[in-house]
């Protein structure tokens, strides 16, 4: 229980005092939570949230674009939801959608692929120059671990809603997913925004390091109080590394 977990409520309140902190500077904060379907990115979304204020915080999980928004600029929708002042905004997938799940699951063109892998590092220099703190993470899961959780998703009647077409699909198309997945990585990590990958097969452990991570890298008014470990373990989440680093 979470009452019982003294390093859980540590870093729950050490993310307590960075909200506060950045609502007292206006800085601006967004988090994308990427990996694959069951990979634990909704979980980590909560436990973040669990004590922060509602006020200071946005959740972005979008549905499929509709036809209005298939005609906009694709960075469009999502750009609307970046933080105002103060705010943190946790992306429950992201316009990283191009990069993956779409392409693998022929839900975009070729052309509109490759235009996508050329912009957003260009976008996301325009974020971070404005201000804007952001960071990627990717939850990674093996092929076992996901096939596990997919049936815990079929069999759970509180789960079945996480449901969905690319669900039952994850499996048979995990290695396009892996092709894919290895693309984005090399293409659009950069030293400004690389992407922070976490083993996500002990669901509690990755989301601990993920708050652990955040709080590591920001500074702010009574860091490091509680006295918890804020250092991040590097056996489980890594900051991809690539030529460009």
């Amino acid at each position: 229980m979470v009452a019982y977990d003294q390093e859980y409520i540590n870093l729950q309140t050490e993310l307590v005092w960075l909200q506060q902190y950045l609502q007292k500077k206006n800085k601006r904060v967004a988090i994308l939570f990427e990996g694959r379907d069951t990979a634990g990115k909704g979980g980590a979304i909560m436990r973040f949230i669990r004590f922060l204020n509602p006020r200071w915080i946005k959740v972005v999980a979008l549905s499929k674009p509709t036809k209005q928004e298939k005609g906009q600029w694709y960075f469009q929708r999502y750009i609307q939801h970046l933080p105002n002042a103060g705010e943190i905004v946790f992306f429950d997938r992201s316009w990283y959608n191009r990069a993956v799940v779409e392409p693998v699951m022929g839900f975009c063109t070729e052309k509109q692929y490759k235009q996508f892998m050329q912009e957003v590092p260009t976008i996301e220099k325009f974020f971070i120059n404005d201000g804007i703190l952001l960071f990627k993470f990717w939850f990674s899961i093996d092929q076992n671990e996901q096939q596990a959780r997919l049936e815990d998703r079929r069999i759970n009647p509180l789960k079945q809603w996480k449901l969905s077409t690319v669900d039952s699909r994850a499996q048979a198309k995990w290695n396009d997913f892996t092709s894919y997945k290895e693309k984005m990585f090399e293409q659009t990590n950069t030293p400004l925004s690389p992407w922070i990958i976490i083993d996500g097969k002990n669901r509690e452990i990755a989301q601990k390091e993920a708050m652990r991570y955040i709080l590591y890298k920001i500074n702010y008014e009574k860091k490091g109080e509680t006295g918890e470990r804020l250092i991040p373990n590097n056996e489980i989440i890594k900051i991809y590394k690539n030529e460009m680093n």
